[in-house]
């Protein structure tokens, strides 16, 4: 029988090796799949960038499938496990051809250390720890993400003076899938994991969805660099509101073996 202390049950050495499986083992810092996110407000800011930038930012063998950034500040008010964050999501759109199409992650930054750690040590994601923001100021939607004292990224548009179609949403790239390089080292110093990562979004509902013209303001910063991708031309921003689960993924491409599972 495993041995029971303060309401715990003590893992065994299959429990270590299972799926799922995080330390402290008494206190688990990353939880397992599914695990649900609702009410969760965005503000999602499209613009153009310069193709020559997306090509240095996207790791070989994935293809920039247009010149659109999107920013995504999400206000997570209540997701299981996690608790309400803040997060924002750099995308654009990518495709690994004959296997697979979305929006690949150069940055992401939150105020959770556990999402920092679940979507670094699960998904590969590069987040970072930051302090984003998303805020009504009287007719105006503002989003922001500060990093080391100065505010990287400003984003806004006019407050819910136009309704949107979802379907809009997802017209310059699919961003529910999320293409990710994840890299682990073994304790030696030895390549443990380096693989393309995809994950999509699961039981997507969407309750509400504006649209409206945007802006973007990006700073410089050496560790938020985030304006590596310039604004050519702001196209449109939406802010929606919406329920969606994250579930396991799938493994495009490993650069150790060379194949994709």
């Amino acid at each position: 029988m495993a041995e029971r202390r303060h309401g715990l049950r003590k893992p065994t050495t299959d429990d270590i090796a299972q799926g799922g499986f995080s330390t402290p083992w008494d206190a688990p810092m990353v939880p397992a799949f599914p695990f649900a996110f609702r009410n969760a407000e965005i503000l999602s800011a499209f613009y153009r960038t310069d193709p020559e930038a997306l090509r240095f930012l996207l790791p070989d063998p994935l293809v920039a499938s247009g010149d659109v950034v999107a920013i995504h500040i999400y206000k997570m008010n209540d997701t299981d496990w996690v608790g309400p964050y803040y997060e924002v999501n750099v995308m654009f759109g990518a495709e690994l051809q004959g296997k697979a199409a979305g929006a690949y992650s150069p940055y992401l930054f939150l105020k959770s250390d556990v999402g920092v750690a679940h979507g670094r040590e699960v998904h590969g994601q590069p987040k970072k720890y930051g302090n984003p923001n998303l805020k009504f100021r009287g007719d105006l939607i503002v989003g922001t993400l500060e990093r080391n004292g100065i505010d990287v990224i400003t984003c806004t548009m006019p407050y819910k003076q136009r309704r949107g179609d979802p379907a809009d949403l997802a017209q310059h790239f699919d961003f529910a899938t999320n293409i990710n390089l994840k890299a682990v080292d073994h304790i030696d110093g030895r390549p443990a994991i380096r693989q393309l990562t995809s994950r999509q979004l699961s039981d997507i509902a969407i309750h509400e969805c504006w649209g409206g013209p945007c802006t973007v303001e990006l700073r410089p910063n050496a560790q938020a660099p985030v304006a590596r991708l310039p604004v050519v031309e702001p196209l449109e921003g939406y802010y929606w509101r919406a329920d969606f689960t994250l579930v396991p993924g799938t493994i495009l491409h490993d650069y150790l073996d060379g194949d994709g599972q």
